[in-house]
């Protein structure tokens, strides 16, 4: 709930848990596709079973929501893109490119602050924002595609996931008296309606769920998304925006390590430099300088 931490590390440890986990996230999703259940099915499935459980609680706390309903409504559109967007990726693309990538999210944090709240820009906020700029090309570069069509489908995925990644994580924050368990139905509502309209757009057939994936998936929605959904919200309530999305990069070690054991998939000698660049912008986006430019 929104009480105070009965311990100072225990929400540096609830987005050590939460990190980890969304780090593991893709391998029962690519288990679901390999069993016949879409990335967008799956996340229908998921959230809808999750969410069935924290309903009656929501309705409960309903005044909470019409206090901060706007948002609330934010909340469950950009957590919706986050997950939604970050689930898709994941499927389609290599799982480590698709993690640092994601991880943009502190410079996107770093502009909405200048952008929006009208913060002044840093030295260090300059530095990082150019480093991630850099290893984010590294990391986008292939010498046999053309630019002149843009990014790919995956990379769009990947980098929209983190943007809407870091404005969840500022509104979050900004209702830190909130129920989490509000939070958490607010973001899952969001997915679950962003995903039916993707559904409808796409016009995909419903699958056939088999006794097998149909355990996985309502496993993934409880209790395994509860846990992720609810460590990653507490540690965002309870620490600064910098603190948090540091510990938050270990979910590109956890995906790294778990993709190198499951997969075949291979990282060139470049995207190692672009990820190096970017992980490092993220972690000196933290620093607090009292100059500006």
């Amino acid at each position: 709930m929104s009480s105070q931490p009965t311990s100072h590390y225990f929400p540096a440890l609830a987005c050590v848990v939460a990190a980890v986990l969304w780090g593991l996230f893709w391998y029962p999703l690519r288990l679901l596709e390999e069993m016949g259940v879409p990335g967008l099915w799956a996340s229908l499935i998921i959230y809808s079973f999750a969410v069935i459980f924290v309903i009656p609680v929501c309705f409960k706390k309903r005044a909470e929501f019409l206090k901060f309903k706007v948002e609330c409504l934010l909340m469950g559109l950009f957590a919706g893109w986050t997950n939604l967007a970050f689930i898709l990726a994941v499927l389609e693309g290599e799982v480590v490119r698709v993690l640092v990538l994601f991880y943009l999210s502190p410079i996107w944090a770093i502009l909405l602050a200048v952008l929006i709240l009208h913060e002044r820009l840093t030295r260090v906020g300059l530095c990082s924002l150019i480093l991630a700029m850099v290893g984010a090309g590294l990391m986008l570069w292939r010498p046999e595609l053309s630019y002149s069509n843009g990014i790919g489908l995956v990379e769009f995925y990947a980098i929209t996931s983190g943007m809407a990644f870091a404005v969840t994580n500022i509104v979050v924050r900004k209702i830190g008296s909130t129920p989490i368990v509000v939070k958490m139905g607010a973001s899952w509502l969001g997915v679950i309606v962003l995903t039916l309209f993707a559904l409808w757009f796409v016009q995909l057939p419903v699958p056939e769920i088999t006794a097998h994936s149909g355990f996985l998936v309502l496993l993934i929605g409880f209790p395994a998304m509860y846990v992720m959904t609810w460590a990653a919200q507490y540690g965002v309530t309870h620490l600064p925006i910098q603190r948090s999305s540091v510990i938050f990069l270990l979910e590109i070690v956890a995906g790294a390590i778990s993709a190198a054991l499951w997969t075949d998939e291979i990282v060139s000698n470049i995207e190692y430099v672009g990820g190096v660049l970017i992980i490092s912008a993220g972690l000196i986006s933290i620093i607090k300088e009292k100059s500006t430019i």
